[in-house]
């Protein structure tokens, strides 16, 4: 995640690498960095700041506010503007980048399942800009595709019915060919569901927000020495990596913890880089949610992996007076030579947590309410319908995105099976729009390798040479004109068009169990509502 360019100032601390890659690419919007070798990048340090008992990881983790709503006729308003400025994401290092309500990140929505929702989103940057649920199932016309662009000065108000279990969903940008550029400086946010008002926390599970139940948005900016801007932009293959992580937009950050058990709301809102999560020197991770909600048993695990867009809830258990750290590992994206180049060889701190100073955890839930996952049936029903997803170097099915094609439509109320492989050479991630899916199987992967994508899911890693299928229901919503979207999630490959469209029809209209059908063209720009 790459902000903006920093002005020459002094030479940042650096939340750095603990290996450097034989190649480090940086890119910074606006005015970019080159990293090669040990060039004239910026010196990576050795990842053990928290260790020094100094200054190092001792900023207090920033909390995203709650948005203020407004409810009234039964509807809960937010209200947010998109906006740009300087922050200082590094100490004496200011960013050029962008925010909702603020200069960067945004504000944490939230509402309760039943709840009709209504969002106004103004754009006041100087360039289009779309505002997109990621996670969220409702009507496409209120999703915030490339279709419901606003323009400058312009106000779009979206409105629905949230109709899906308690989860930790997000929203960003969605401009086509903008996305990772809006992303990257700062545009994110996360929108927490509940399963009624006033219920957060009837899993059982912690939930003061900020006290025990923690946002952490995860991103990684790019920073040279002395704080300059060298060379030209150049990316890794799977898009902007950069060389600083940031958690809330906390440089080297610190939570110090006020009872024995937290719950981390996690969030990969990096463009390009995955997260291995895991605790320093040993321990395990208590995953207790994916995309969309609760797992139905907390699971025990030494990783968490996470590509861009995917969440994780974990729960992690203190001592009194103990001091760990969230840590994200060396993992395996499977693209050989280039594994160094897509960061899968990094190792960097996240998050230091201290620990009360008293008190003993009451202990991980035996078990959660997530009685829906089990409803949805481990394959396809009989006779369903089974697409194939090819995902090439930069395409679907050998196309890439056209604004104006519909690429297949999916009847209401509909269980497919959807069958996403990768021929490439390149890890992706793939997203589906408007839907929560389970997912089925991996190839090559093991029970223990599954553990990580129980539960709800939006977005899955699909590796080179895997497949991976998806079992998703699709729900009541129909417009034969205003499509969602499927795509990659890795923000560039996403811009260069690794994406497709899909309508939700009345099942009348198409005939059920057939493969995927020709591609339609629209035949009008779909709208939005603008004021």
């Amino acid at each position: 995640m790459v902000p903006g360019a920093p002005p020459a100032g002094p030479r940042p601390a650096l939340q750095g690498l603990s290996r450097p890659s034989r190649r480090t690419f940086l890119a910074l919007a606006g005015g970019a960095v080159l990293a090669v070798g040990g060039g004239t990048a910026a010196a990576l340090s050795s990842g053990k700041q928290d260790d020094d008992g100094g200054e190092a990881f001792a900023t207090p983790l920033a909390i995203p506010p709650l948005a203020e709503a407004e409810v009234a006729g039964g509807v809960r308003s937010f209200r947010l503007k998109a906006g740009s400025g300087l922050t200082e994401l590094l100490p004496g290092v200011s960013f050029r980048t962008m925010g909702y309500n603020g200069t960067f990140l945004g504000p944490t929505l939230r509402a309760a399942r039943g709840e009709t929702v209504r969002v106004a989103v103004t754009n006041g940057l100087t360039t289009a800009t779309t505002a997109h649920w990621h996670g969220m199932c409702l009507p496409a016309a209120q999703d915030g595709t490339p279709h419901q662009s606003i323009s400058r000065g312009e106000t779009w108000t979206a409105e629905w019915t949230v109709d899906q279990p308690a989860a930790t969903l997000w929203y960003h940008p969605h401009p086509h060919g903008q996305t990772e550029e809006q992303v990257v400086r700062g545009l994110a946010g996360l929108f927490l569901i509940d399963e009624a008002v006033d219920d957060a926390g009837a899993a059982g599970l912690p939930s003061e927000y900020g006290v025990d139940d923690i946002p952490l948005i995860l991103q990684d900016v790019a920073v040279a020495s002395g704080g300059r801007t060298e060379g030209g932009r150049t990316q890794a293959p799977v898009g902007r990596l950069g060389n600083t992580v940031l958690a809330n937009g906390t440089h080297q950050a610190h939570f110090a913890a006020s009872t024995p058990l937290l719950r981390l709301r996690v969030l990969n809102a990096s463009s390009a880089r995955c997260y291995n999560l895991g605790l320093k020197g040993g321990g395990r991770l208590w995953l207790v949610g994916t995309d969309g909600g609760l797992v139905p048993d907390p699971t025990a695990l030494e990783r968490v992996l996470l590509s861009p867009g995917e969440r994780a809830e974990v729960l992690v258990e203190l001592a009194p007076g103990a001091d760990v750290v969230l840590r994200s590992f060396t993992h395996e994206l499977g693209m050989g030579g280039d594994e160094e180049l897509a960061g899968a060889r990094d190792e960097f701190d996240l998050l230091r947590i201290s620990g009360p100073a008293g008190g003993v955890s009451a202990g991980i839930p035996a078990s959660l309410p997530a009685p829906e996952l089990s409803s949805l049936p481990a394959g396809p029903p009989q006779g369903a319908t089974v697409r194939t997803f090819n995902l090439g170097e930069k395409s679907i099915n050998g196309a890439t995105m056209a604004m104006d094609r519909i690429d297949l439509s999916v009847p209401a109320g509909a269980v497919e099976l959807w069958r996403v492989e990768n021929s490439s050479d390149h890890a992706h991630n793939f997203h589906v729009h408007g839907v929560q899916f389970r997912v089925r199987s991996v190839t090559g992967k093991d029970g223990a390798g599954m553990a990580a994508q129980l539960g709800w899911k939006d977005t899955v890693l699909v590796r080179p040479g895997e497949s991976v299928d998806l079992v998703v229901p699709f729900g009541k919503h129909t417009d034969p004109d205003v499509p969602y979207m499927y795509h990659c999630h890795l923000l560039w490959h996403e811009d260069q068009g690794m994406m497709g469209q899909f309508t939700v029809v009345d099942p009348g209209s198409v005939e059920p169990g057939t493969e995927t059908e020709a591609p339609t063209t629209l035949s009008a720009p779909a709208g939005s509502h603008h004021s």
